[in-house]
């Protein structure tokens, strides 16, 4: 019996329809999961695909979504934040709910990975969750973007590029990432963590994934990623971080 993939769309606090693709195994799933994917990606880039699918051969049912403003979900770009992936993310935590799949786990990838830091915290039902390649603070983000800095700061706002792509970004973005702080509600959390971090990340160093264990308690894991680039791009490394979530999150599934 194969897997099934279906469209699983919802909508964020605004009522603007976020877009998702809910990732099925072949038999009743074992567990659910969602995804949240890097900065200014799609829930359609290769790792945001890859692992999901992988995953669901594993059992462990996934949902990966565009944040609002990006792939197919509907709103303004411009408008988002950090704050707003959280929002997103609490939105498709209570839709699954609403549907019967109360997720488990949460996998984040790059900011992605932050925001899931965040919102474990405060999830009862989150019981495991997975980092890959993320930051240990929001500010770091900034640097994709730091020669734009002071138009955004004088003007408001301006385009930027981004892999190749232009987007508005507004001082509130900025200032929404410095008031963050991911790591110190960490180390009150009695949720399991993973996580997972590339030697040779060019886009977020290491250190990050330092900064991240050691501000957990445990139960906490660390896999290095050796080989893999910050977006997961080659096949075999998704494959090979699918495998070792699925083995890890196993003893946290009821």
């Amino acid at each position: 019996m194969k897997q099934r993939s279906r469209q699983f769309n919802f909508k964020n606090k605004n009522s603007e329809e976020l877009c998702g693709r809910l990732e099925l195994p072949a038999e009743e799933p074992r567990a659910y999961a969602i995804f949240a994917h890097c900065f200014t990606c799609s829930k359609d880039i290769l790792a945001a695909s890859r692992i999901p699918k992988a995953l669901s051969e594993k059992g462990i049912a996934v949902l990966r979504f565009d944040f609002t403003g990006l792939g197919n979900s509907e709103g303004d770009f411009s408008n988002t934040n950090f704050s707003s992936n959280i929002d997103d993310l609490r939105s498709a935590l209570l839709a699954l709910k609403q549907e019967g799949m109360t997720p488990s786990i949460l996998i984040g990838h790059s900011l992605g990975g932050a925001a899931v830091l965040k919102l474990s915290t405060e999830i009862e039902e989150i019981k495991a969750v997975v980092t890959i390649g993320a930051p240990s603070d929001t500010k770091h983000v900034s640097h994709l973007f730091e020669d734009d800095i002071p138009t955004i700061l004088e003007k408001g706002e301006a385009s930027v590029k981004l892999a190749g792509r232009s987007f508005n970004i507004k001082k509130s973005f900025i200032d929404d990432i410095n008031m963050q702080d991911i790591l110190s509600a960490l180390s009150s959390s009695k949720k399991a963590y993973l996580v997972m971090h590339s030697p040779l990340d060019e886009t977020v160093s290491i250190n990050h994934a330092g900064e991240i264990y050691k501000a957990l308690k445990h139960p906490k894991s660390f896999i290095s990623l050796d080989g893999a680039d910050h977006l997961v791009s080659r096949a075999k490394d998704a494959k090979y971080l699918s495998n070792m979530i699925a083995a890890w999150v196993e003893q946290y599934i009821s």
